[in-house]
């Protein structure tokens, strides 16, 4: 089994008033049905992966507020599919909560080269809680622009296979964006927002954390949850 992991950025802030919904069912790709996956490439932030941090009190370098790597949901979804399929795909993951931030402007070619050059046939983009309020129209167009430019330009010719999930901290009007550019390049919605009204989703439910941010983060059965969301969503023959 090979992986590969690489993380770009630390810890994402925590959000606060946040408002969840439940948009339409996933919408599924077409001509994917009993796909085989080779290589996975996850695209997220500090819930798909995070570097130890001392003084938030985290010695982890997986998913933030799992127990372990194999808990997290990053590593579910690779047993998951090595259960399925018979073996393990190759992954890399990646920490893109600096696009989230600062996604106007934001170098794709220069910061995500080796995404690119994965070629990966099944991306799952997991993003959104790092994103800015979104108030005005004008940072709304923003995100959804530079938002659809990531997902084309990940799509290249090759077709992969893929899943966009809304927020675990579920937000109306991140989430609607992010499926609503998941359905132009023909990938699959995958809504959580259901898990995050859940307070045993969550680290702080499964163990006592120092730092609240830390704490907010999905424990172990939230990530399951959301590994089992994403798996159940992939095309079945």
């Amino acid at each position: 089994m090979t992986f590969r992991t690489r993380l770009i950025l630390p810890f994402f802030s925590l959000l606060s008033g946040l408002n969840f919904y439940s948009p339409p069912t996933m919408k599924a790709q077409e001509g994917k049905a009993g796909s085989s996956y080779t290589k996975v490439l996850f695209l997220g932030n500090s819930i798909t992966k995070h570097g130890p941090k001392a003084d938030i009190d985290w010695t982890g370098n997986w998913g933030m507020a799992a127990t372990s790597e194999a808990n997290d949901y990053v590593h579910q979804v690779i047993v998951g599919l090595r259960q399925r399929q018979g073996s393990a795909p190759e992954m890399l993951v990646k920490n893109i909560a600096d696009f989230e931030r600062s996604h106007v402007g934001y170098d794709l070619d220069g910061k995500l080269a080796e995404a690119f050059a994965f070629k990966a046939d099944l991306i799952i983009l997991a993003i959104g809680e790092n994103v800015p309020a979104l108030k005005t129209d004008e940072a709304k167009a923003a995100f959804k622009t530079e938002t659809l430019k990531l997902l084309q330009k990940l799509q290249g010719t090759h077709k992969p296979t893929i899943l966009v999930r809304s927020s675990f901290w579920a937000n109306t009007v991140k989430d609607q964006i992010l499926q609503e550019c998941c359905e132009t390049v023909g990938g699959i919605f995958v809504n959580i927002s259901a898990l995050g009204k859940d307070e045993s989703n969550y680290g702080r439910a499964e163990r006592p954390y120092k730092n609240s941010g830390v704490a907010n983060h999905p424990g172990d059965k939230g990530m399951k949850a959301i590994a089992e969301a994403l798996l159940a969503a992939l095309p079945k023959s």
